[in-house]
């Protein structure tokens, strides 16, 4: 139970991350942890969407890796 703890921490601090950020507010990612590898899916509008959410993945604490599954469109 402590890894998902954990992980559905993580999970909400990205979220929130996103939420928050005035570039990626507005499209849909959806964000899932296992084990601290974050995969981030959905569509963005640019590249630097892309690398922005993959960014603010890596900077929340316990990330061990992102898996960046963001199509762009």
């Amino acid at each position: 139970t402590g890894q998902y703890v954990d992980d559905s921490v993580i999970t909400t601090k990205v979220k929130s991350l996103i939420a928050n950020d005035g570039f990626l507010k507005s499209f849909q990612i959806s964000v899932e942890t296992y084990k601290g590898t974050v995969q981030l899916s959905g569509f963005v509008d640019s590249t630097q969407a892309f690398t922005r959410a993959e960014e603010l993945a890596n900077s929340v604490g316990g990330v061990k890796s992102v898996k960046n599954s963001l199509v762009v469109k």
